[in-house]
């Protein structure tokens, strides 16, 4: 049983999807402020997390930033309806997903799922010498899915599932371009509609953090109007 962590200052929406989360069959804390959340993360991580952005004491995005120093767990921001900077500023910062409220309950319960889905299918819960679960050289890169290791260079690179599955995704095949399309059905469930600025956001997020261990980072390449290759050194 997963266990789901809602973190949200508006109680109606902790309870409402409390119910529907268990009736689903998940395990679900729930918390009205960040650092609530913070204090219970620092004793026991849950699976995943569905973070509101605007809370108080610590809103979504500081608490977006204390987690991922220490963890790789899905996040999901909740966001409100004209908060476009905060979804770009949230996924570049390392949030996997964004839901818009209001929501459909259903709609988040199939985010949920399918984000587990590929932190299980990353973390080698089917095991296998396949391309998916091999590791994979391409020049200064290498990738391990059984243990969603990155390493640039010689130096480790931590990514979110999202980001690990598009870089795999690209660099499975250095030369040749992906589609925003093709990126969406990577990272993205078929049931699950995002539009192109998620993609380019996680891309965005993806290149900053291969430039954090080496500046001169351009493997990845943006065909304007067409979408992403990865070039072999």
């Amino acid at each position: 049983m997963s266990r789901i962590a809602l973190v949200d200052d508006d109680r109606n929406i902790l309870t409402s999807v409390s119910i529907t989360l268990e009736a689903e069959g998940f395990e679900v804390e729930t918390y009205n402020d960040g650092q609530s959340a913070l204090d219970a993360f620092s004793k026991r991580l849950p699976d995943m997390a569905v973070f509101d952005i605007k809370m108080p004491r610590m809103d979504g995005m500081d608490l977006l930033q204390r987690v991922r120093q220490k963890s790789k767990m899905p996040i999901i921001f909740l966001t409100s309806k004209d908060d476009e900077i905060d979804e770009v500023l949230g996924l570049r910062m390392g949030a996997d997903d964004y839901v818009k409220k209001p929501f459909s309950q259903r709609l988040l319960v199939e985010r949920i799922r399918a984000l587990l889905r590929r932190q299980e299918a990353v973390a080698g819960d089917i095991v296998g010498d396949t391309e998916e679960t091999k590791i994979m050289t391409r020049g200064s890169l290498s990738m391990d899915p059984l243990r969603h290791a990155v390493v640039w260079k010689g130096q480790d690179v931590s990514l979110t599932v999202t980001e690990f599955l598009l870089l795999q995704a690209l660099a499975q095949r250095p030369g040749f371009v992906k589609s925003r399309d093709q990126l969406m059905d990577v990272a993205y469930d078929d049931q699950v509609y995002v539009d192109d600025r998620t993609i380019d956001s996680h891309i965005k997020r993806l290149r900053k953090k291969m430039r954090s261990v080496d500046d001169e980072f351009s493997a990845i390449e943006t065909l304007y109007g067409i979408g992403y290759r990865y070039n072999e050194e």
